[in-house]
């Protein structure tokens, strides 16, 4: 009991008798001809078995000596040249081998195995097609290394562009931070003389960004809810700074409150809007921060009323760091064709209004959700 339960042995089991069931299918593959013939099927389907069966007993010590050669992988011909040597060694124990399984089977004498003849009968007969399989089994023993090796090599390099993928977010994402806080602490600073009470409010809340911002500094992808939750604090900074001229608004659906989205990818977008849409008016503005479910996609829209685009303005000739990280992140957390972003002049139920629209289209998955992406989707211009 203490073996069947022991893993190590119960794999050697299993291995075990996947071995058998496969030697046993090709002695009675090559059985088939004899049995075919007519006559007694037994005999020859008994002396096809003895034959493959001593193959499969054999394989193992071939496997263990091909291991132990003192040759690495790229000295491919060292190692064929090696095995071209074991080869008649190999071929002799078969053939002493197959007699011992036919004794056993009682298919034969034990006396053969003694005699002197047995080596030099078998060179008149099944020697050459015994070197021959050795070859095979050798061959196939090679063909399978490669493959792991091949698998290897494929998951290294999956894992080494994972790095390099994580690498590059994590260096977007240390851009991000400092822009994040220096103009943080700008805006700050302007209040100090003026209003030194709200610029301890504004510490506050700054105090408390970037205690959130520590938290998530490990974590690429957050839940909709802890993304607005940090842009909370943010506003509360702008809030204090702009007083009635800055109206913010949330459209945020139920069901995708808790969509995984890259960690800091709204309160750009907003600062962005804040700074070049409304800051430059008197009246200030509204934000509009919306998330919607389109088919298996979510897609987020940050709106201002503000001034618009400037004439001639294009995401690549004239988006500034916070733009232009945002989309580099995307892109590289879900590739090209999984996601987009752009910003286009805001749109009133698909006619053109004032003020700019920043809008992001990601695959929808849900937080806890193992599947790796439900659906790609394009973001129409």
């Amino acid at each position: 009991m203490d073996v069947l339960s022991n893993p190590k042995w119960k794999l050697v089991l299993r291995r075990g008798l996947i071995a058998l069931l496969m030697w046993t299918a090709i002695g009675c593959v090559f059985a088939l001809p004899d049995l075919a013939a007519g006559g007694d099927w037994f005999y020859p389907l008994l002396s096809s078995l003895a034959q493959w069966w001593s193959w499969g007993l054999l394989v193992p010590v071939i496997v263990r000596v091909d291991l132990r050669l003192p040759f690495s992988d790229k000295q491919m011909v060292r190692r064929i040249t090696a095995h071209l040597l074991l080869c008649p060694i190999f071929t002799a124990i078969y053939v002493y081998l197959h007699g011992a399984v036919l004794a056993v089977m009682r298919m034969a004498p034990w006396s053969r195995l003694t005699d002197a003849q047995l080596l030099l009968n078998s060179l008149r007969g099944m020697f050459l097609w015994s070197a021959l399989i050795y070859c095979l089994i050798v061959g196939i023993w090679q063909a399978h290394l490669y493959y792991q090796r091949y698998l290897a090599g494929e998951l290294r390099m999956a894992r080494l562009e994972r790095s390099f993928s994580e690498a590059r977010l994590n260096a977007l994402r240390m851009q991000l931070d400092p822009h994040f806080l220096f103009n943080a602490l700008n805006t700050i600073s302007s209040q100090v003389e003026r209003e030194p009470r709200l610029a301890r409010q504004m510490i506050e809340h700054l105090g408390d960004l970037l205690r959130l911002s520590l938290e998530n500094k490990d974590r690429q992808e957050v839940p909709l809810t802890e993304e607005l939750a940090f842009l909370d604090h943010y506003l509360a900074i702008q809030k204090i700074r702009f007083g009635d001229r800055l109206r913010f608004e949330t459209e945020i659906e139920v069901e995708v409150r808790h969509a995984l989205v890259p960690c800091l990818v709204i309160q750009p977008l907003v600062e962005n809007a804040i700074r070049h849409g409304l800051s430059s008016r008197a009246s200030g503005g509204t934000v509009v921060v919306s998330a919607s479910r389109i088919d298996e996609h979510l897609e987020i829209v940050v709106a201002d009323d503000g001034v618009g685009l400037p004439a001639g303005w294009t995401m690549e000739t004239a988006a500034g760091l916070g733009l232009s990280v945002t989309r580099e992140r995307i892109q590289g957390l879900l590739g090209e064709g999984a996601s987009r972003f752009t910003v286009r002049r805001r749109r009133v139920g698909g006619i053109l209004a004032g003020g700019t629209e920043a809008v992001i289209r990601l695959p929808l998955r849900l937080a806890g959700d193992t599947r790796a992406e439900v659906g790609y989707g394009l973001v129409a211009d």
